[in-house]
């Protein structure tokens, strides 16, 4: 059912808490969180794929004991929100990487520092979140773990996206004055691996090719071989005597 107020902060997590702690039906819960009524259903049975902590909306000032309770007496009635939820926006400070992918950025920071030395350590720092005294030491090569540090492109590494790198090389290249040549350069930005794809089958195609040609010169040896036994076959039938002519022959007297 189309609704023209908002849905709570936390859709799945606020059906919970109404599930467990209201006798609102699923029809009324899945109106006013914006759920479909059988995901309501799965987390009443205890079906539901993932477990939702409950979030209370009374708490939350999303809701009011007298609309809940407006709800429970008559099934019919729609519950209306008391509060919108406020929405999150993200603030100023460092970018946020995934704990799985932090381990990555060292290399991704190395990566930048060698490839575009015009980048400052203020727009590394916000393109893959990270601190100046981080990127200063892999710089200086005071940091601790330097030994295991390779530069990796940030994007293959998942640490930022193409767009987000692009702008941010573009904009260090005019602060620092560099102008684009007027002869275009190619500039390489395929992945690491799109570039292992392309050399595989680079290798594969020369194999292929070299494997034809050795063919080709087997197959030519083999006729120039034919070719000489055929003609040695012919001389020697050449120099044998014609058994005919020698019958027809008669000893002198």
């Amino acid at each position: 059912m189309a609704k023209s107020q908002p849905t709570p902060l936390m859709p799945h997590a606020t059906a919970t808490w109404l599930v467990d702690h209201t006798g609102l039906s699923f029809e009324q819960i899945a109106e006013f969180c914006g759920l479909h009524i059988l995901e309501v259903q799965a987390m009443a049975d205890d079906l539901a794929g993932s477990k939702y902590t409950g979030r209370d909306p009374v708490h939350a000032g999303e809701l009011t004991l007298e609309e809940i309770e407006k709800g429970q007496s008559d099934p019919a009635y729609s519950l209306k929100m008391h509060k919108a939820p406020v929405e999150v926006t993200r603030t100023k400070g460092p970018r946020y990487t995934p704990v799985s992918k932090r381990q990555d950025k060292p290399d991704g920071i190395a990566w930048i520092l060698r490839n575009h030395p015009e980048v400052s350590d203020a727009q590394i720092s916000k393109l893959i979140g990270t601190t100046r005294n981080t990127i200063g030491a892999i710089r200086e090569r005071t940091h601790w773990n330097i030994q295991n540090i390779q530069p990796k492109d940030p994007v293959t590494l998942g640490l930022c996206s193409q767009r987000e790198l692009d702008a941010v090389v573009a904009k260090a290249a005019k602060r620092a004055g560099i102008e684009e040549e007027a002869v275009a350069v190619d500039v390489d930005s395929r992945s690491e691996k799109d570039k292992l794809i392309e050399e595989l089958q680079a290798e594969r195609e020369a194999n292929a090719k070299a494997a034809a040609e050795a063919a080709q010169e087997a197959e030519a040896e083999a006729w120039l071989a034919a070719k000489r036994a055929a003609e040695e076959a012919g001389e020697e039938a050449a120099e044998a005597p014609d058994p005919l002519a020698t019958e027809g022959e008669t000893p002198s007297e």
